[in-house]
């Protein structure tokens, strides 16, 4: 699945128109394919439409491309396409127009997640922490679009979407190799965007990444080889519910005894957030901000202290710090100690509503619902995924081809599993090879941050979030190497939401407001 990537990554590591360029015209009732095309050398294919979105009560028209774009190893001959939808803003100049290139995660998700639900000019309707009702969905104006800030590239990673590894069958001479792994999926990425800035004349646009979950991994590697290696300069990094450092992912903590003492210290506030969002906490504070504050301050003092002693930590310590957790998690005292102070995401999402048989979303868990196994130790699914896959799915294959005139006799796929195939070693800058261990991909931001000191990062994220915690994620900003000067080129914004921060129909205006603000604040007007 799409959003089960921290937890899968530690078991596997350890076991209308036609586009301007060159190629033959696409059908645009084939979406670009014909019977030709399938045997010979694949081509770059792609289909325009127009439409218009509003945004903030101001009308918005724009030019949709659809299509892929054909990727080349190193000996020049096809080994991947990506598939991709760009809305540019019509009557806007290409230099002074932003352009904002925007991915999922995974690894092995679409990107129809933020084009569909978080900003693309259309957005279907689904339930914000709540099921949403079955078919017929619906399809709206997307009043939180980032078209009134920039124009928008949703690109898919390679095998997910329309595009495809073009191996010898397929007229090309890709493998998983060239495209499943920390940096093989960011090389491609680089050159997906230096094609396009170059077939598309944006070379010289204000240029912005956003990337979501293993999109911010993907982002900080991408950032370092778009400056470095392709002298592709950025204005800005946009980070949602990231993860740069895999060490302290609270998935599977216990994998690495002590040296994972820290996810249990930062995953405590989203504990925190979700006991408080479902009323479990023996007082239930009235501001969520506030006594996340508190939390922070006793997980990082008094609770990081108590975790480190190990066995060394005395009877009476252990048991003020139980109690204190089950004032701020509402776990039972006797499962605190039970769990010797130390709670994976899966177990508390688990064990939290477990009187009621019930479980929690892992990456946003505001959702709720029954439990696989009553006598599991964790929840073994995320209700968070039963309720939007299939509305978002089902309309987007309705509106690619209906609207955007695309993919007719082509399978768009929103995810791939490619866990089995993905290389999570990851060759650091400055390294003379590829580290065998949990993915830290700090050191290649910090690298870019470093090489380009006009570089600006967007840190976002949700409350409620259990597979990549909020307050891990600030806490990895805080530890990147980078001057000091440098840390005031990062900026934060958090909201009572999970890890699709714009499932929640409010905190997506402040996700809009943010992203569009840091937009236009980075670029000379």
């Amino acid at each position: 699945m799409k959003r089960t990537t921290l937890l899968a990554c530690v078991v596997l590591l350890l076991g209308a128109s036609t586009l301007a360029f060159a190629g033959p015209k696409p059908d645009k009732t084939s979406g670009g394919a014909t019977s030709s095309a399938q045997t010979a050398a694949p081509q770059d294919q792609g289909a325009t439409s127009h439409g218009s979105v509003s945004i903030g009560g101001k009308t918005i028209r724009y030019t949709a491309t659809t299509g892929v774009l054909v990727l080349k190893n190193k000996d020049g001959k096809p080994m991947a396409s990506m598939s991709y939808t760009a809305y540019t803003k019509d009557g806007a100049r290409a230099a002074s127009r932003p352009v904002t290139f925007l991915y999922n995660g995974g690894p092995g998700s679409s990107t129809v997640w933020l084009h569909m639900l978080a900003f693309g000019p259309k957005r279907v309707v689904v339930g914000s922490g709540t099921l949403t009702p079955p078919a017929p969905y619906k399809l709206v104006n997307n009043n939180d679009s980032l078209l009134d800030a920039s124009d928008l590239v949703f690109i898919d990673a390679p095998g997910t979407g329309f595009g495809r590894v073009i191996g010898k069958a397929q007229g090309g001479a890709g493998t998983s190799k060239d495209v499943y792994g920390v940096d093989a999926d960011a090389h491609a990425f680089a050159q997906f965007i230096t094609r396009y800035i170059t077939l598309n004349s944006r070379w010289n646009s204000p240029k912005f990444l956003f990337g979501e979950s293993y999109g911010t991994t993907r982002s900080a590697v991408l950032a370092n080889i778009l400056e470095n290696d392709d002298s592709v300069g950025l204005n800005g990094v946009m980070l949602l519910s990231a993860i740069l450092d895999y060490d302290i992912s609270v998935d599977f903590p216990q994998i690495n005894p002590g040296a994972n003492n820290l996810s249990f210290v930062l995953g405590l506030p989203s504990y925190a957030a979700t006991a408080w969002y479902h009323h479990k906490l023996p007082q239930q504070p009235t501001d969520l901000a506030t006594f996340l504050k508190q939390v922070e301050q006793f997980a990082t003092t008094e609770y990081a202290q108590a975790l480190m002693q190990g066995s060394l930590l005395d009877s009476t310590t252990r048991q003020k710090i139980a109690g204190q957790m089950h004032q701020y998690t509402g776990l039972p005292t006797a499962y605190l100690l039970k769990a010797n102070l130390r709670v994976s995401g899966g177990q508390f999402a688990h064990e939290l509503l477990g009187a009621s048989d019930e479980v929690t979303g892992r990456l946003d868990s505001r959702y709720s619902g029954p439990a696989l196994n009553p006598m599991a130790e964790d929840a073994g699914y995320d209700p968070m995924d039963s309720a939007i896959d299939a509305p978002t799915v089902a309309e987007f294959n309705d509106y690619v081809r209906s609207t955007l005139h695309f993919g007719q006799k082509l399978t768009y796929k929103p995810q791939i599993d490619v866990f089995t195939e993905w290389d999570f070693k990851h060759k650091q800058p400055g390294m003379p090879f590829a580290l065998p261990a949990l993915p830290n991909v700090m050191p290649d931001l910090a690298a870019a941050m470093k090489h380009d000191p006009d570089l600006h990062v967007l840190l976002m994220g949700g409350y409620f979030d259990l597979g990549t915690p909020f307050y891990s994620a600030e806490y990895e900003m805080h530890q990147m190497p980078i001057p000091a000067k440098l840390q005031a080129n990062v900026s934060y914004h958090f909201f009572p939401s999970g890890h699709m921060v714009y499932l929640n129909p409010a905190a997506h205006d402040g996700l809009h407001a943010a992203a569009a603000k840091f937009i236009d604040a980075h670029y000379a007007h």
